[in-house]
């Protein structure tokens, strides 16, 4: 798989350089991510301005009643290993589990309340996991633009909470390019990045390969199949496919038109509660990725070499 997003539109550029500026006066980061995918929607650039920062962090992953909930809950337990880090699960169709975003804000800060100030928090995350519903579910009015589109969100904004909390909200930033060709698919699949960025049949043929090891119960139900199910990605996608009448002329399956099927199912939560990624297939990914950007760098060494020594030839 050679997919990798680059997306960094101006304005992401713009927010970034805004961030930096703002974070030393930020005394809490609420980083929202998708429980779907909690490391694939993590930004590496939040975890940069965090550690130049010392900053603790609330780890929100939102949209949990998409997610595996049995994932849901060793995802928190794995983000909380890392020290100022607390987590919580939690769908924004459900205001009290959102609220509770403000009290481990306070855990995390209480020195600020004890001297009668504002705790000041920072709300960051990749695009369309949901945080402009969070904001304005904690101000309890509406002062984000919402939208199921990313990058919705396009300048910074502050906002009083009035309960002893200023919210400092920051555009969805992608990071300019997502090194892991699994999450590149992985935020597709589940619609942070526009379906543009990437091909439909593409992800559809990750999502049901993933699906078919994972959640091989859920796919046989949804899509009537039967108990053996094909081995090959494409020969899954026909299947579906032919059961919902994705058909060209001469009977040929419309690859395009099965693949939006599965991935808007997936989307809306249909295909039942899926999360796309598990904290031990990441730290593989991690290796793989390493290994893969090591081989690039010798690679590229070993060609300036021969270059060099081309030139030095053809001074003689």
């Amino acid at each position: 798989m050679s997919n990798t997003i680059q997306w960094f539109p101006g304005h992401m550029h713009k927010a970034r350089k805004e961030i930096e500026e703002v974070l030393p006066k930020v005394d809490v980061i609420i980083e929202v991510l998708d429980a779907r995918i909690p490391f694939s929607s993590e930004n590496p650039l939040i975890k940069t301005f965090r550690e130049k920062s010392n900053k603790p962090v609330v780890k929100v992953l939102n949209k949990r009643d998409l997610a595996d909930p049995e994932m849901t809950q060793l995802w928190i337990a794995h983000l909380e290993k890392e020290q100022g880090v607390k987590a919580i699960a939690i769908t924004t169709e459900n205001v009290n589990e959102v609220h509770q975003i403000m009290e481990l804000c306070r855990k995390l800060a209480p020195n600020r309340e004890d001297m009668g100030k504002n705790i000041r928090t920072m709300i960051m995350g990749i695009p369309n996991v949901g945080k402009s519903t969070i904001i304005n579910t904690l101000a309890g009015r509406s002062v984000a633009v919402t939208g199921n589109q990313p990058a919705v969100t396009r300048q910074q904004q502050r906002i009083n909470l009035q309960n002893g909390i200023v919210l400092s909200d920051t555009p969805g930033i992608l990071w300019p390019k997502v090194e892991n060709p699994h999450s590149g698919f992985r935020l597709a699949a589940t619609g942070a990045v526009k379906d543009t960025a990437m091909d439909y049949v593409d992800v559809a043929f990750f999502t049901i390969e993933y699906l078919a090891q994972a959640y091989p119960e859920l796919i046989k139900a949804r899509y009537d199949l039967d108990d053996d199910l094909p081995e090959s990605d494409i020969e899954m996608m026909e299947a579906i496919g032919r059961k919902r009448g994705c058909l060209k002329a001469g009977g040929r399956v419309d690859l395009h038109k099965a693949s939006e099927i599965l991935i808007n199912e997936l989307r809306n939560g249909t295909l039942g509660r899926i999360t796309m990624e598990r904290p031990e297939m990441i730290t593989q990914e991690l290796i793989d990725v390493a290994v893969e950007a090591e081989r690039k760098a010798e690679e590229k060494a070993k060609q300036k070499e021969e270059r060099r020594k081309r030139y030095l030839r053809n001074k003689r």
